[in-house]
C-alpha cells in the first residue's frame, strides 16, 4: 500500500524524473522527452527514460528496473502515460500489469491519439495526480506541445555576443567572442532540434558548416537552413559542399535565377522559394515552408537582421544568449539589428549558467510560456 507523500518530496522526485529524460536529447524526436521514476516506502526502486525513437517507453523501462518493487509503488512521470498503440503498446497495460497503486504526472499529453491515459488508469482503480511540476514538464517538451497545439515550428535563438551587445568585431568580419565550452552546449543545442537556420549574409561570411561535432551525433542531422534572398552562397564554400554530412535547404526569392539555384542543387543542396518580403524573406512563408518539410523545431544561429526579424515578428519563443567577456566597442556589430522592435517585458529569464569564461541567459517568451501552461 502506498503511504500519503509530502509535497516536497512528490515534488523532489519529480524533479529527478525531469533530469533523467534528458537522456534522450537528439534521440527521440519526433516524440517527446520523458523520464519516469518508481517510488516505494519513500525510496527509488526504479528509473527510465525514453531512449531512442520507436524504442521503449521511460515508464517500461522504471518498471523492469523496479521488478517486483513496482507493485504497491508510484509512478512519477514527467508526461501523462501514453493510452495507444503505436510501436510500443500502451504504457497503461504496462502500468496496470505492474501492480503499481499511484501515478503522478507533469503534463498532460497534448497528442489526442495518446491521450487519455490517466482516465484510463482512474477507472481502473489507481490514483492518479497531475500538474506536478508542470511548467518544467511543459518547458521540457516544448516543440512537442507546440507542434501538436498547431502552432508550427518552435523557434529558438542563439546568440554569442560580448558585454556590449556585439556579434562581430566589424562588419564583414568573421569573429570568434565566446569559448570551448559554450560551442559544445551550442553543439548540444544543435542536437536537439530538427533544423539550424542562419541568415544568408551570415553563411556568406562565415561559410560554418552548422553540423553537431561536439556532442553525441542525434538520431536524424539536423537540416541546415540558409535564407538567401538572391542565392549568393558559394557553391564551392563548406557549407555546400558538405551536403553528405546533413542536409542543406536554401531559401530563395520566388525571382531568383535558375542559374544559380542549379549550380547549389548539382552540390546536393535543396533550394526552395519562398515569398519575399522586400528585400527580405518573409517569414511566415519561410515557417510554413519548414513546416511542410516536417520541420518542428528551429535554432536559430544569427546574424542581428535574422535576430531582429525573429524577435520583430514575434516568432521567437526561446533565446539562448551567451555572453563573453569582451568589449568590441563601437564599431562592432550590433547583436539585433537598430529598431528591433520587442518588448523585454514579454521575456523572463528561466536559466542562467557559467560556460566556462561566458555566462549563458536562457529566456523564455511569455506567451509562448502560458500556451504550454494551458496545454499542461
Amino acid at each position: 500500500m502506498t503511504r500519503p507523500v509530502a509535497v516536497a518530496q512528490q515534488s523532489e522526485f519529480m524533479d529527478r524524473a525531469l533530469e533523467i529524460a534528458h537522456g534522450g536529447w537528439g534521440r527521440v524526436s519526433p516524440n517527446p522527452l520523458v523520464g519516469a521514476v518508481i517510488v516505494r516506502g519513500g525510496a527509488i526502486v526504479g528509473e527510465g527514460f525514453h531512449a531512442e525513437y520507436g524504442g521503449e517507453h521511460a515508464e517500461v523501462m522504471a518498471i523492469r528496473q523496479a521488478g517486483a518493487a513496482a507493485a504497491g509503488s508510484t509512478l512519477y512521470v514527467t508526461l501523462e502515460p501514453c493510452n495507444h498503440h503505436g510501436k510500443m503498446p500502451p504504457c497503461t497495460s504496462s502500468i496496470l500489469e505492474a501492480g503499481i497503486e499511484r501515478v503522478v504526472y507533469g503534463t498532460a499529453d497534448p497528442d489526442r491519439v495518446a491521450a487519455g491515459g490517466a482516465r484510463e488508469l482512474e477507472s481502473a482503480g489507481l490514483k492518479v495526480v497531475g500538474g506536478v511540476r508542470s511548467e518544467e514538464a511543459a518547458r521540457l517538451n516544448g516543440p512537442f506541445i507546440w507542434d501538436r497545439l498547431g502552432r508550427g515550428p518552435w523557434v529558438s535563438l542563439k546568440l554569442g555576443l560580448s558585454l556590449d551587445g556585439r556579434i562581430a568585431a566589424r562588419p564583414g568580419e568573421r569573429t570568434d567572442i565566446t569559448g570551448p565550452e559554450a560551442a559544445s552546449f551550442v553543439h548540444r543545442l544543435r542536437a536537439g532540434h530538427d533544423a539550424i537556420m542562419v541568415g544568408g549574409r551570415t553563411a556568406v561570411i562565415d561559410d560554418p558548416l552548422l553540423t553537431v561535432r561536439y556532442y553525441s551525433s542525434p538520431r536524424v542531422p539536423p537540416v541546415r537552413v540558409v535564407l538567401d534572398p538572391r542565392l549568393e552562397l558559394d557553391p564551392a564554400g563548406r557549407l555546400v559542399s558538405s551536403t553528405e554530412q546533413a542536409p542543406l535547404l536554401v531559401l530563395c526569392r520566388e525571382d531568383c535565377e535558375d542559374a544559380r539555384r542549379r549550380a547549389l542543387e548539382v552540390r546536393g543542396a535543396m533550394v526552395a522559394k519562398v515569398r519575399a518580403d522586400g528585400t527580405r524573406l518573409d517569414l511566415d512563408s519561410v515557417l510554413r515552408e519548414l513546416q511542410a518539410r516536417g520541420i518542428r523545431s528551429v535554432l536559430a544561429e544569427g546574424g542581428g537582421t535574422l535576430a531582429a526579424a525573429l524577435l520583430g515578428a514575434c516568432h521567437a519563443r526561446r533565446q539562448y544568449l551567451i555572453y563573453a567577456p569582451v568589449i568590441l566597442g563601437p564599431q562592432g556589430v550590433p547583436a539585433f539589428a537598430e529598431g528591433t522592435r520587442t518588448d523585454p517585458d514579454d521575456w523572463r529569464v528561466v536559466h542562467h549558467d557559467r560556460l566556462g569564461r561566458d555566462v549563458l541567459l536562457e529566456l523564455e517568451d511569455l506567451q509562448a510560456r502560458e500556451a504550454l501552461r494551458e496545454a499542461a
